[in-house]
């Protein structure tokens, strides 16, 4: 099996060429100890099945961090997973030969069999470019094929090529002055070939690079002591580094594309450049990008309503069929309340995400990805993070897990953890029902101003967005702090994006969240089931979920009656005794719930951890609410009506005119029931809004969703960071939940 090696520059056109030679035969590779994930594929020529691995974008082989290495390691076969590659396939923009080139002539000196892809042949023609691509292929030392991988131009050639080469013996490297060769080849016998030729030399001109440091730790300090001996021998005679190797490398490429491409005297004016007079444009460029963010949005919440509202009807039909298949008891609970719920509360958010990653997947094709990095960049650098931090958060305002997977697009690592580490702080829609319930209870009082709910919920949401910054600069300057890196963002041409790349980023999206979160937040709410089921047993060793039935069967059977007195305007004494006997009679099973809940594992946790919450201004039962919401806050609507005797309370129909008339009363139920146990209470009855406001607070800074953290692991590769984002959110949201409520307490007086 021959093995071949796709690298290049971003957007050079990779990911799009490995789509079009491996087609939909492609899986993702996971290496130990990095957050690197490498796309593997295959495809045939000649007879003859190519393993084809996909390395992660880069302008250079100087390595920076254990990720970057990775692809270093996997070139020169030191990676155990994966054999060394028998051709390296070096894929080029046509339009910038001349930075380009710069990767490839680093690639010749691994010793391996090297082909040039040139592609985008399309855009360097509207530009005036002529090529002579035997010339070039005699000036690099290796085969050249013109290819455009997004219509598939070339690809027949190339992967002859590709398989011609195989048999083929390597390149020689790049000719670098004679006394840097020297002094390489003293280091070498210095360390008695136990180094790589190729790492030895990059350890030499990357200065503070990965592989010194690397290499330093495994030889110790008398490598530490050559290494500077042999730099100071360079600068001696003319050859400072790491300026010999930009010297050498770009006078190469300068002479490689003289001899074979031919450049007009004045460069025409394209159509990408027309369009970038606008899309780039301090004022005009940035309304553009908000009507794309609006429109992203917009598709977001409004084409994935009726996906989730099927999703949900699937589930609640699921759970209503096993409820009735099996008699009440723990097996059917779990099943119903922790399984099928469990599954179902991470399947609702699938549209969202599909969604989101095929806008990202068409602006990225297109080409309008790298402008809108390059609108924001002025204003994410102000808080250590890139352009290309931004549309990860903004997704986040959505759903964080899919804003945390779009942080993908971010190739230097330490922008990618700040960035997923603070996505989380942005408002999800998950926190609106909770930012809506508390509002209509204790801010849209009768009397109070009509616009001051709007400005609560605006300012709830702008609590992240002046937050995550905040965090996400105190990250790169602690935990994350190490060389700024410089943004480079190419402006590729504009293209037409493929259909097919799209639905494959699509569905690769949503299996990769399903599989891999899904797994986690179902255990999560299995958990939280347990603790809430467990004991189920009341004090007379009673089943709480037979009384339940029990009383749901009654209050079922006297439905009809009920209804008929509710009904009538001149009812006797004996018949409004008999409406308020069969009036309890319905409320019944929700105050046997409500008394189960609260005599729980997780109860009787909230009732002992009372003292924790009294600063912020809470009483057991929320304490017990926002406990129960840690894998999904969402989960906080239905615990409060539980706890308050009124039922399980609908999320969905929490502000919501078109909820069907029995939700919309058990919401309202809901508000009523929060508003008269805080009156009856010294501190919530007389500090009603700031207790709110501390709620809302701590939910919009405390990272409760165990598909957040879920993803976080899998993106990181690790759980140490997902355990950060956890305690540190933690952490912040009660400092904010105690200054809310100190401060409001004050105000109040």
């Amino acid at each position: 099996m021959l093995t071949v090696a796709l690298v290049g520059n971003p957007n050079a056109g990779k990911s799009t060429l490995f789509n079009a030679l491996s087609g939909l035969r492609q899986r993702i590779g996971n290496y130990p100890g990095v957050t690197v994930e490498m796309k593997k594929g295959q495809f045939t020529t000649d007879g003859v099945t190519l393993d084809l691995i996909d390395l992660p974008g880069t302008y250079s082989l100087a390595a920076r961090s254990p990720d970057e290495m990775v692809a270093v390691d996997l070139l020169l076969g030191r990676r155990p997973e994966e054999p060394r590659p028998s051709v390296v396939l070096s894929i080029v923009d046509a339009t910038n030969l001349d930075r380009h080139l710069y990767l490839t002539s680093q690639l010749l000196d691994l010793g391996v069999p090297v082909v040039v892809a040139v592609n985008m042949i399309d855009a360097a023609a509207a530009q005036g470019l002529k090529f002579d691509y035997a010339k070039l292929a005699a000036a690099l030392g290796v085969p050249v094929v013109p290819i455009q991988a997004n219509n598939g131009t070339g690809l027949a050639a190339l992967t002859a090529a590709i398989r011609a080469a195989a048999d083929q013996p390597a390149p020689h490297g790049l000719t670098f002055p004679t006394a840097f060769d020297e002094v390489a080849e003293q280091l070498r016998k210095e360390l008695s070939d136990e180094v790589p030729p190729f790492l030895l030399r990059r350890a030499l001109i990357d200065i503070g690079g990965y592989t010194e440091q690397w290499l330093v730790e495994r030889h110790g300090d008398r490598f530490k002591v050559a290494l500077v001996g042999a730099r100071e021998k360079l600068a001696a005679a003319g050859h400072s580094v790491p300026g010999v190797e930009a010297r050498t490398r770009f006078a190469w490429v300068r002479t490689a594309v003289a001899a074979a491409v031919t450049k007009p005297a004045v460069r025409p004016v394209t159509g990408s450049d027309r369009i970038d007079h606008i899309l780039t444009h301090r004022v005009w460029g940035t309304l553009v990008f908000l009507v794309v963010m609006f429109l992203m949005f917009q598709s977001i919440f409004l084409w994935a309503k009726p996906l989730m509202d099927l999703i949900g009807s699937g589930q609640d039909a699921v759970a209503k069929g096993v409820q009735s298949q099996l008699p009440s008891g723990p097996l059917r609970a779990l099943l119903v309340d922790g399984i099928i719920k469990g599954v179902g509360s991470v399947l609702v958010f699938l549209p969202q995400i599909m969604i989101l990653f095929g806008f990202i997947a068409v602006l990225e094709d297109c080409g309008y990805m790298a402008r809108a990095a390059f609108l924001m960049d002025r204003v994410m650098s102000r808080c250590g993070l890139s352009g290309k931090s931004f549309i990860p958060m903004l997704s986040s305002v959505a759903c964080a897990v899919p804003g945390i997977m779009a942080a993908r697009v971010i190739e230097n690592r330490r922008d990618r953890l700040a960035t997923i580490l603070v996505a989380p702080l942005m408002s999800c829609s998950a926190r609106l029902p909770v930012y809506i319930l508390l509002i209509g209870a204790f801010i849209a009082r009768p009397g109070s101003p009509g616009w001051l709910p709007g400005l609560v919920l605006f300012a709830m949401y702008m609590i992240g967005f002046t937050v995550a910054p905040l965090v996400a600069l105190a990250l790169k300057r602690t935990l994350l702090r190490g060389a700024p890196p410089v943004f480079v963002m190419e402006l590729p041409s504009y293209r037409r994006p493929k259909i097919g790349s799209i639905l494959r980023r699509m569905g690769g999206a949503g299996w990769s969240f399903t599989r891999r979160a899904g797994t986690i937040i179902l255990a999560a709410m299995v958990i939280v089931w347990a603790l809430l089921y467990f004991p189920h047993t009341d004090a007379n060793g009673e089943s709480y979920p037979d009384r339940i039935e029990t009383a749901e069967d009654t209050a079922k059977e006297k439905a009809p009656r009920l209804k008929e007195l509710n009904d009538k305007e001149d009812a006797t004494d004996e018949e409004k005794v008999e409406l308020e006997a069969l009036e309890d009679a319905g409320a019944l099973p929700d105050k046997l719930n409500g008394e189960w809940k609260r005599g729980s594992a997780l109860g009787r946790t909230g009732l002992w951890m009372e003292p924790v919450f009294k600063p912020l201004g809470w009483d057991w039962k929320i304490g017990v609410a926002a406990m129960a919401s840690f894998p999904a806050r969402e989960v906080i609507v239905g615990t409060f009506g539980l706890l308050y005797d009124v039922g399980e309370v609908d999320t969905k129909a929490i502000g919501n005119a078109k909820a069907d008339d029995d939700a919309k009363e058990k919401a309202a139920g809901l508000t009523r029931a929060v508003q008269d146990d805080w009156s009856k209470d010294p501190v919530r009855g007389k500090y009603g809004v700031p207790v709110a406001l501390s709620i809302m607070v701590f939910f919009a800074l405390c990272c409760q969703c165990a598909a957040t953290l879920a993803v976080i692991k899998r993106e990181t590769k690790s759980w140490a960071w997902p355990a950060f984002t956890f305690v540190y959110m933690t952490a912040l949201a009660y400092v904010g939940a105690f200054l809310t409520f100190q401060v409001g307490r004050l105000v109040v007086g």
